[in-house]
């Protein structure tokens, strides 16, 4: 009980975490109602206007150097409320001088004069800045790249005001001030440089910036009502930008010039860690391709795929449609796919491997589990059970479902009992097959009462002459005949015959084996993303018209001719949908890595991996290349799904 009770410091923290939410939501809705009043002077009060936000700039600008110690520190010994005084009065008497300024600006239409007198104010402000700068922040400059930085945006800058059909020059300025910023503060080393240089390096984008205001001119009524209309939005879009900017887009610039350091983010090393990325033989290993022609997989691909193109070939000639979803060929042809893609990632390994491995299986499994179950599923008895049943893995954390299967797959010393499921059942198979009980004789008949209805199945088939449901049969068929061979004379499951030539139980360490046990981790993840691929597939396939359903069926079509010719085509779009949201969710996998085998076993996955890097083996320089190819990754399918979006809309 004396645990449970909270001490005084943690109702102070509770407190004054309150306390900081009360004031940033009161601070955020005192700001927001502030600026749509500022622009409300927009229209009837230009100088006023003009004398608000220069109040408001100067002040937010200096508060932001102030408060992150920039400028000149306070005094080590001075109480609280001293330096409460130093932190507002540079922001106060910044924010005087921005309105003035602002207030001399909106009365003068002279350009020459405003060009003098904004160029002259930004000269001054710059060079106070600059020598105001805490030591710490003093750059030492670096020529070439100062300039480069400058020259290459200004460049750019006045490139896009061209296409925008502008004026190139306020353009170019800007361009130039941020670039002159950019090789000033951000290229070189801070801290070691002097008070002429942070002064050389403040002056020049506080005079560029002067001279873009200078250029300018106030506006007249219809300027005004144009910038009270566009206020408007920019009200509601600024501050979601920012925090856009803040929490995605700098963090992601940030990763990027990190990736071009070395491992203690120092030294400029450009590309050689994204180098050392794709010759690490942990991350890319493409050694062995020459096995990928003997892996087993492929060469059973290779022949159903075969198989499957006789079949299209041969019924295009006699039908003219031979390789249509649905179609007898479309089967085999997906099933030597899945194979072909398995012998070959299978022999290729490395981390990245392993990503390209976990996107192509979880988003096909979990795409056409979700979807065949949609669609048995849509209007069955029960229907709203099921799919409940079926999409609560989706309300599992990625930890606790690593958690259940890493029970479910654990492998004990064959002399106990196995307590993981899959080797419970496993070992039992083995015991049934090669036994001599009921048991035995029971799973004979069974399997080969299964192998006697595949091959009616067939008959059935050739006699009804529905010749596209042969492939499908015959290879599950085949499947089963091998099992019953197995097991009736070989033995299946897990047995193993010793040194002493007893028979005894065997385990399959689902997690240890490699390179399948990268399969199994995927399980985990399918068994997941099912529910959530079913749900949306099944909202899509019920909005499908009824009258064209009903149309096809006049016509003659068959359940499965709907679904493959009608049903498919119209919730297309949702697959599409479903289908890059799964690559992307695929793509930054790591839970489950981390959880089961920790990368361990040839399973490394990137978003492992560069957590390893940046944090456990503090290669920073890695870290952030491994973390920007996993961007790099995800953009492309973000950037397909946003313009597949835009188009419906």
């Amino acid at each position: 009980m004396q645990g449970a009770i909270l001490s005084g410091e943690d109702l102070s923290k509770i407190f004054s975490t309150l306390v900081l939410i009360v004031v940033a939501v009161g601070a955020s809705a005192v700001l927001w109602i502030g600026v749509n009043l500022l622009f409300n002077q927009v229209r009837t009060s230009w100088t006023r206007f003009n004398a608000l936000a220069g109040y408001a700039v100067g002040f937010l600008l200096l508060l932001l150097l102030q408060g992150n110690r920039l400028l000149k520190p306070h005094g080590p010994d001075a109480d609280s409320i001293t330096r409460l005084g130093e932190l507002l009065w540079t922001p106060l008497l910044g924010a005087l001088v921005f309105s003035a300024l602002a207030v001399i600006l909106a009365n003068n239409d002279d350009r020459a004069q405003r060009l003098w007198i904004a160029s002259g104010s930004g000269l001054l402000l710059g060079g106070f800045i600059g020598i105001r700068l805490a030591e710490d922040a003093r750059p030492e400059l670096e020529v070439l790249p100062l300039l480069l930085s400058t020259v290459a945006i200004a460049g750019i800058s006045a490139g896009i005001a061209l296409l925008r059909r502008r004026a190139p020059a306020p353009a170019a300025l800007i361009g130039g001030a941020l670039g002159w910023l950019i090789g000033g503060f951000g290229v070189p080393e801070l801290g070691s440089g002097s008070a002429v240089e942070s002064a050389i390096a403040a002056v020049v984008p506080g005079l560029a910036i002067g001279a873009r205001i200078g250029l300018g001119k106030n506006a007249d009524m219809v300027g005004r009502a144009r910038i009270d209309a566009k206020s408007r939005g920019a009200i509601f879009l600024v501050p979601a930008l920012f925090f856009v900017t803040v929490s995605l887009i700098a963090p992601t610039l940030i990763t990027i010039w990190l990736s071009l350091k070395d491992e203690d983010s120092v030294d400029l090393v450009w590309f050689e860690n994204y180098g050392s990325v794709f010759t690490d033989i942990n991350s890319f290993d493409v050694g062995d391709w020459t096995n990928i022609f003997t892996s087993l997989l492929f060469v059973l691909g290779v022949l159903v795929g075969l198989g499957g193109l006789a079949i299209g070939l041969v019924l295009r000639k006699r039908t003219g449609d031979g390789f249509s979803a649905g179609g007898p060929a479309f089967a085999p042809l997906m099933i030597a796919m899945v194979m072909i893609v398995f012998g070959v990632l299978s022999v290729l390994r490395g981390t990245i491997m392993n990503n390209l491995w976990w996107v192509f299986t979880v988003t096909v499994f979990s795409t056409g589990l979700g979807l065949a179950i949609a669609v048995l599923a849509d209007r069955a008895k029960l229907e709203s059970v099921a799919k409940s049943i079926i999409f609560m893995p989706m309300a599992i954390s990625l930890v606790g479902a690593s958690i259940i299967w890493r029970l479910v797959y654990v492998a004990r010393d064959t002399s106990k009992s196995q307590t993981g499921l899959m080797n419970a059942v496993w070992v039992e198979l083995g015991r049934w097959s090669t036994g001599s009980g009921i048991p035995t004789v029971l799973g004979t008949v069974l399997v080969w009462v299964l192998v006697a209805l595949g091959v009616a199945s067939i008959s059935r088939s050739l006699t009804s002459r529905t010749y596209d449901k042969i492939p499908l049969r015959a290879l599950a068929t085949i499947v089963l005949l091998w099992i019953a061979y197995r097991f009736t004379f070989d033995g299946i499951g897990g047995f193993r015959t010793n040194s002493a030539g007893e028979t005894v139980p065997d385990t399959i360490f689902f997690v240890q084996d490699q390179p399948f046990n990268n399969v199994w981790l995927m399980v985990i993840l399918i068994w997941i993303q099912t529910g959530f691929a079913m749900v949306i597939m099944s909202a899509a396939i019920k909005a499908v018209p009824t009258e064209l359903i009903e149309a096809a069926k006049v016509d003659g079509a068959t359940e499965s001719q709907v679904f493959w010719r009608v049903t498919l085509p119209q919730i297309r779009t949702t697959i599409g949908v479903v289908v890059t949201t799964l690559i992307v969710l695929v793509m930054k996998v790591y839970d489950i890595v981390k959880v089961v085998t920790n990368g361990n076993f040839g399973s490394q996955v990137l978003a492992n991996d560069m957590f390893e890097e940046a944090f456990l083996f503090s290669n920073t320089g890695v870290g952030a290349a491994l973390a920007v190819i996993l961007f790099a990754s995800v953009l492309p399918v973000m950037v397909l799904n946003i313009r597949r979006m835009q188009r419906e809309a």
